[in-house]
């Protein structure tokens, strides 16, 4: 048990010690970034001082053209006497004309260099940051895929639990009060389950870790998506799931995951069905928390929305807390889904976004197939750090 990351504290620890991974990149990303932005800083600076020179060079040729000028005006009034003068004078104009050629032929090349150098900075950039959003990204979903992983280990095993087994097979009270204490105890050790539920064939609550408090014993869950999976499965290596939801009558109307598995005569995994066992798994605190404590630094934080969302892009995580109430309407989501992970630009809420992205990897034999996704203004990146 202690191995199981259904224990708070070793999620915790995962945690941290994925963030930390994570922190150090980060470090590296921000003095890159920086390093960016000095030589962006650098590039507008020599554009400026080209351009003040460029206009210094303008002004210093029309005044040499305006010498050339009264020169021969003077020259011509001297007459033969003022006909060298005059050839200087001429020589003067087109030399200062060549001069002006050349210093325009120099600033557009220059500025065309400084351009292309600032716009090769500014892609730099870019790249980094998208490459750091997914990675964080990936480190969010990975999180929750292992996480989930075990939660279709643990009720795989427990339906083969003894107590749970005779909770179906004697229906007499001592029995079940016991599966109800073995229950309880799962749960004191397992603190990221709400409840867990015993329901005999036709769906009725026998037993529950949590009765007390939710009051689910007597209640029917036939209707229930996860009931009605774990009935469907073939074997006890098999399991029903049902996706973000409140509950009402398990949870008080918290959002949970709920995963099942048929119980079976003798604890066998090909034994017949004589019921299903329900864990209710306290989604929000694994995904809010992993949403929340992506490594974003204090300025992405309150313009940047970190998210989960499965394949119709319903909110199932969010630093927003829409979760299952809004949709991540975007013109390619379809296509995120069908590349691992990567980052573009595109247009969200009216303005330009970096959108990062990473596809659920899966974790041993278990994926969610869910997409992690993050969105961050490219005007925060831009002027950044």
């Amino acid at each position: 048990m202690s191995k199981n990351l259904s224990n708070q504290s070793t999620f915790a620890e995962e945690t941290k010690t994925k963030s930390a991974d994570v922190s150090e990149s980060q470090e590296v990303g921000n003095g890159i970034a920086s390093s960016l932005a000095h030589i962006r800083d650098l590039t507008s600076s020599l554009k400026h001082q080209l351009q003040r020179t460029l206009k210094d060079i303008q002004e210093i040729n029309l005044q040499t053209r305006l010498l050339s000028f009264n020169a021969q005006i003077e020259a011509t009034r001297a007459g033969n006497s003022g006909q060298a003068f005059s050839i200087v004078a001429g020589e003067m104009v087109r030399l200062s004309e060549r001069t002006a050629g050349t210093a325009r032929i120099m600033g557009e090349r220059a500025s065309r260099c400084i351009t292309e150098m600032a716009s090769t900075v500014d892609g730099i950039g870019l790249s980094i940051q998208g490459t750091r959003l997914s990675d964080l990204a990936l480190t969010n979903i990975e999180l929750v895929d292992r996480n989930l992983y075990e939660r279709s280990c643990d009720v795989r095993w427990w339906a083969t639990d003894s107590s749970i087994v005779d909770a179906l097979t004697r229906a007499d009270r001592p029995v079940r009060d016991n599966a109800c204490k073995r229950l309880r105890t799962i749960l004191d050790s397992y603190t990221v389950y709400y409840d867990l539920v015993v329901c005999d064939l036709k769906g009725s609550v026998v037993a529950s870790g949590r009765d007390p408090q939710y009051h689910s014993i007597g209640s029917n869950q036939s209707s229930s998506v996860w009931f009605q999976m774990a009935l469907a499965t073939k074997d006890g290596s098999e399991f029903g799931f049902q996706s973000v939801h409140r509950e009402p009558s398990l949870a008080d109307g918290k959002f949970v995951l709920v995963y099942s598995c048929a119980i079976r005569e003798r604890g066998d995994v090909q034994g017949k069905k004589i019921g299903v066992l329900g864990i209710v798994f306290n989604w929000e605190g694994l995904a809010q928390t992993v949403v929340n404590a992506t490594q974003l630094s204090s300025l992405e934080r309150g313009q940047t929305r970190v998210c989960l969302v499965d394949d119709q892009g319903l909110m199932l995580a969010d630093t927003e807390n829409q979760l299952t109430v809004e949709k991540l309407v975007l013109p390619d989501l379809a296509v995120l889904f069908s590349k691992s992970k990567g980052y573009h630009v595109a247009d969200y809420r009216g303005c330009p976004h970096l959108i990062a992205h990473a596809l659920s990897p899966g974790y041993e034999t278990y994926s969610t197939g869910w997409l992690s996704v993050i969105l961050q203004p490219l005007a925060l990146i831009e002027r950044k750090p």
